[in-house]
Protein backbone atom coordinates (compact mmCIF):
# COMPACT_ATOMS: atom_id res chain seq x y z
CA UNK A 1 0.00 0.00 0.00
CA UNK A 2 2.29 2.13 0.86
CA UNK A 3 5.03 1.49 -1.62
CA UNK A 4 1.95 2.38 -4.15
CA UNK A 5 1.64 5.79 -2.71
CA UNK A 6 5.62 6.40 -3.31
CA UNK A 7 5.12 4.90 -7.04
CA UNK A 8 2.17 7.78 -7.22
CA UNK A 9 3.98 10.70 -5.74
CA UNK A 10 6.67 11.83 -8.65
CA UNK A 11 3.57 10.99 -11.36
CA UNK A 12 1.58 13.58 -8.69
CA UNK A 13 4.35 16.20 -8.88
CA UNK A 14 4.58 15.98 -12.30
CA UNK A 15 1.04 16.35 -13.16
CA UNK A 16 1.39 19.35 -10.67
CA UNK A 17 4.59 20.93 -12.19
CA UNK A 18 2.65 20.97 -15.61
CA UNK A 19 -0.21 22.77 -14.15
CA UNK A 20 2.09 25.09 -12.84
CA UNK A 21 3.68 25.45 -15.71
CA UNK A 22 0.84 26.27 -17.81
CA UNK A 23 -0.93 28.71 -15.18
CA UNK A 24 2.62 30.76 -15.42
CA UNK A 25 2.32 30.70 -18.85
CA UNK A 26 -1.17 31.92 -18.87
CA UNK A 27 -0.61 34.56 -16.53
CA UNK A 28 2.44 36.13 -18.76
CA UNK A 29 0.42 35.93 -21.87
CA UNK A 30 -2.53 38.00 -20.12
CA UNK A 31 0.19 40.51 -18.65
CA UNK A 32 1.39 41.11 -22.27
CA UNK A 33 -2.08 41.32 -24.19
CA UNK A 34 -4.24 42.91 -21.42
CA UNK A 35 -2.93 46.13 -22.13
CA UNK A 36 -2.44 45.85 -25.38
CA UNK A 37 -6.21 44.76 -25.60
CA UNK A 38 -7.04 47.71 -22.98
CA UNK A 39 -5.30 50.06 -24.96
CA UNK A 40 -7.31 49.29 -28.41
CA UNK A 41 -10.74 49.15 -26.61
CA UNK A 42 -10.03 52.55 -25.34
CA UNK A 43 -8.84 54.06 -28.58
CA UNK A 44 -12.24 52.61 -30.10
CA UNK A 45 -14.94 53.74 -27.42
CA UNK A 46 -13.31 57.33 -27.45
CA UNK A 47 -13.34 57.70 -31.22
CA UNK A 48 -17.19 56.10 -31.53
CA UNK A 49 -17.87 58.34 -28.46
CA UNK A 50 -16.68 61.46 -30.56
CA UNK A 51 -18.54 60.29 -33.67
CA UNK A 52 -21.66 60.15 -31.51
CA UNK A 53 -20.85 63.78 -30.82
CA UNK A 54 -20.13 65.34 -33.61
CA UNK A 55 -21.43 63.40 -36.29
CA UNK A 56 -25.20 64.82 -35.63
CA UNK A 57 -23.85 68.21 -36.18
CA UNK A 58 -22.28 67.15 -39.42
CA UNK A 59 -25.32 67.30 -42.50
CA UNK A 60 -26.54 64.18 -43.65
CA UNK A 61 -25.00 63.82 -46.96
CA UNK A 62 -21.45 64.09 -45.46
CA UNK A 63 -22.35 60.71 -42.98
CA UNK A 64 -20.56 58.13 -44.32
CA UNK A 65 -23.26 55.52 -44.57
CA UNK A 66 -24.87 58.28 -46.86
CA UNK A 67 -21.26 58.94 -48.89
CA UNK A 68 -19.54 55.86 -49.12
CA UNK A 69 -22.65 53.54 -48.07
CA UNK A 70 -20.39 51.98 -44.99
CA UNK A 71 -20.74 52.61 -41.23
CA UNK A 72 -17.27 54.07 -40.69
CA UNK A 73 -16.05 54.69 -37.94
CA UNK A 74 -13.69 57.81 -36.90
CA UNK A 75 -15.32 60.49 -39.41
CA UNK A 76 -16.35 62.37 -36.82
CA UNK A 77 -13.02 62.49 -35.51
CA UNK A 78 -11.55 64.01 -38.76
CA UNK A 79 -14.17 66.58 -38.91
CA UNK A 80 -13.65 67.54 -35.25
CA UNK A 81 -9.80 68.02 -35.82
CA UNK A 82 -10.81 69.91 -39.42
CA UNK A 83 -13.34 72.67 -36.84
CA UNK A 84 -10.75 72.46 -33.67
CA UNK A 85 -7.86 73.41 -36.39
CA UNK A 86 -10.42 76.20 -38.12
CA UNK A 87 -11.47 78.14 -34.62
CA UNK A 88 -7.55 78.23 -33.39
CA UNK A 89 -6.56 79.92 -36.87
CA UNK A 90 -10.02 82.28 -36.52
CA UNK A 91 -8.63 82.86 -32.79
CA UNK A 92 -5.48 83.82 -33.60
CA UNK A 93 -6.60 86.77 -35.75
CA UNK A 94 -7.74 90.41 -34.18
CA UNK A 95 -11.43 89.40 -34.62
CA UNK A 96 -11.30 86.09 -33.21
CA UNK A 97 -9.30 87.47 -30.44
CA UNK A 98 -12.37 90.03 -29.81
CA UNK A 99 -14.80 87.60 -30.64
CA UNK A 100 -13.10 85.56 -27.57
CA UNK A 101 -13.22 88.45 -25.03
CA UNK A 102 -16.68 89.25 -26.06
CA UNK A 103 -17.97 86.31 -24.99
CA UNK A 104 -15.69 85.79 -22.04
CA UNK A 105 -17.31 88.78 -20.92
CA UNK A 106 -20.59 87.79 -21.34
CA UNK A 107 -19.88 84.38 -19.55
CA UNK A 108 -18.45 86.63 -16.25
CA UNK A 109 -22.11 87.93 -15.74
CA UNK A 110 -23.16 84.72 -15.40
CA UNK A 111 -22.49 83.18 -11.83
CA UNK A 112 -22.88 79.42 -12.09
CA UNK A 113 -21.59 79.27 -15.45
CA UNK A 114 -18.69 81.55 -14.94
CA UNK A 115 -17.24 79.29 -12.40
CA UNK A 116 -17.88 76.03 -14.60
CA UNK A 117 -15.78 77.77 -17.89
CA UNK A 118 -13.22 79.44 -15.70
CA UNK A 119 -12.61 75.88 -13.57
CA UNK A 120 -12.45 74.20 -17.24
CA UNK A 121 -10.64 77.11 -18.91
CA UNK A 122 -7.80 76.49 -15.92
CA UNK A 123 -7.34 72.90 -16.18
CA UNK A 124 -7.04 73.10 -20.36
CA UNK A 125 -4.41 75.66 -19.95
CA UNK A 126 -2.85 73.68 -17.24
CA UNK A 127 -2.99 70.16 -19.20
CA UNK A 128 -2.12 71.70 -23.32
CA UNK A 129 -0.57 74.29 -22.47
CA UNK A 130 3.57 74.16 -22.89
CA UNK A 131 4.90 76.04 -19.71
CA UNK A 132 7.14 76.59 -17.07
CA UNK A 133 3.95 74.41 -15.33
CA UNK A 134 4.65 71.23 -17.70
CA UNK A 135 6.87 67.90 -15.86
CA UNK A 136 10.42 67.87 -17.04
CA UNK A 137 11.95 66.58 -14.17
CA UNK A 138 11.45 63.04 -12.30
CA UNK A 139 12.51 63.12 -8.49
CA UNK A 140 12.63 60.88 -5.36
CA UNK A 141 10.11 62.11 -2.30
CA UNK A 142 9.77 60.52 1.25
CA UNK A 143 6.42 59.69 1.46
CA UNK A 144 3.85 58.45 3.10
CA UNK A 145 6.48 58.65 6.09
CA UNK A 146 10.36 58.77 7.04
CA UNK A 147 12.27 56.17 5.22
CA UNK A 148 9.76 55.29 2.24
CA UNK A 149 10.20 56.84 -1.27
CA UNK A 150 8.12 57.39 -3.72
CA UNK A 151 8.74 58.86 -7.66
CA UNK A 152 7.43 62.06 -8.77
CA UNK A 153 7.60 64.57 -11.07
CA UNK A 154 8.57 67.82 -10.35
CA UNK A 155 5.67 70.94 -11.14
CA UNK A 156 7.22 74.65 -10.11
CA UNK A 157 8.35 76.38 -7.82
CA UNK A 158 5.65 77.01 -4.58
CA UNK A 159 4.45 80.63 -5.38
CA UNK A 160 1.63 83.10 -4.26
CA UNK A 161 0.33 82.40 -0.96
CA UNK A 162 0.91 78.70 -0.56
CA UNK A 163 4.96 79.78 -0.51
CA UNK A 164 3.88 82.53 1.86
CA UNK A 165 2.29 80.60 4.34
CA UNK A 166 3.86 77.07 4.78
CA UNK A 167 7.00 78.12 7.53
CA UNK A 168 9.91 76.60 6.20
CA UNK A 169 13.96 77.87 5.84
CA UNK A 170 14.52 76.89 2.53
CA UNK A 171 12.77 77.27 -1.33
CA UNK A 172 9.98 74.82 -1.97
CA UNK A 173 8.91 73.05 -4.88
CA UNK A 174 5.75 71.84 -5.58
CA UNK A 175 5.67 67.74 -7.11
CA UNK A 176 3.02 65.73 -8.60
CA UNK A 177 3.32 62.45 -7.08
CA UNK A 178 1.75 59.57 -9.20
CA UNK A 179 -0.53 56.49 -8.32
CA UNK A 180 0.05 52.69 -9.30
CA UNK A 181 -1.06 51.80 -11.98
CA UNK A 182 -2.95 55.11 -12.88
CA UNK A 183 -0.53 57.53 -12.68
CA UNK A 184 -3.32 60.42 -14.22
CA UNK A 185 -4.15 60.23 -10.61
CA UNK A 186 -2.07 61.21 -7.68
CA UNK A 187 -1.17 63.72 -5.11
CA UNK A 188 0.40 67.45 -4.76
CA UNK A 189 3.13 67.83 -2.57
CA UNK A 190 4.72 70.65 -1.43
CA UNK A 191 8.21 69.95 -0.78
CA UNK A 192 11.58 71.43 0.50
CA UNK A 193 13.45 71.16 -2.17
CA UNK A 194 16.60 70.08 0.02
CA UNK A 195 14.44 66.30 0.93
CA UNK A 196 13.76 66.29 -3.13
CA UNK A 197 15.97 63.89 -4.72
CA UNK A 198 16.54 64.81 -8.71
CA UNK A 199 16.54 61.57 -11.02
CA UNK A 200 18.51 61.48 -14.79
CA UNK A 201 15.62 59.09 -15.90
CA UNK A 202 13.07 61.21 -18.21
CA UNK A 203 9.71 61.70 -17.07
CA UNK A 204 8.65 59.20 -19.91
CA UNK A 205 10.58 56.54 -18.37
CA UNK A 206 9.23 57.26 -14.56
CA UNK A 207 5.92 57.06 -15.57
CA UNK A 208 6.68 53.52 -17.12
CA UNK A 209 7.99 52.35 -14.03
CA UNK A 210 4.82 54.05 -12.01
CA UNK A 211 2.20 52.48 -14.51
CA UNK A 212 4.57 48.95 -14.59
CA UNK A 213 4.39 48.87 -10.60
CA UNK A 214 8.27 48.33 -10.39
CA UNK A 215 8.45 45.56 -13.02
CA UNK A 216 9.85 47.81 -15.74
CA UNK A 217 13.22 49.65 -15.32
CA UNK A 218 14.64 52.58 -17.35
CA UNK A 219 17.54 50.57 -18.03
CA UNK A 220 15.65 47.67 -18.65
CA UNK A 221 16.04 45.68 -22.38
CA UNK A 222 12.81 44.23 -24.06
CA UNK A 223 14.03 41.48 -23.03
CA UNK A 224 14.45 42.27 -19.50
CA UNK A 225 11.36 43.38 -19.25
CA UNK A 226 9.82 40.52 -20.58
CA UNK A 227 11.99 38.76 -18.07
CA UNK A 228 10.51 40.40 -15.58
CA UNK A 229 6.83 40.01 -16.15
CA UNK A 230 7.32 36.00 -16.26
CA UNK A 231 9.02 35.75 -13.40
CA UNK A 232 6.76 38.09 -11.65
CA UNK A 233 3.76 35.51 -12.92
CA UNK A 234 5.21 32.65 -11.66
CA UNK A 235 5.12 33.89 -8.36
CA UNK A 236 1.53 34.82 -8.66
CA UNK A 237 1.03 31.17 -10.02
CA UNK A 238 2.86 29.81 -6.63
Amino acid sequence: MFEHENLDAPEHKKRRGGLAGVRASFLTGLVVIAPIGLTVWLIWTVIGWVDGFVLPFVPDKYHPENLLGIDLRGVGVIFFLLFTLFVGWIAKGLIGRSLILWGESLVDRMPVVRSIYNGLKQIAETVLAQSETSFDQACLVEYPRKGVWAIAFVSTTAKGEVNRRIPRDEALISVFLPTTPNPTSGFLLFVPKSEVIMLDMSVEDAAKLVISAGLVYPSDKPEDALKAVEEAAKAIAK
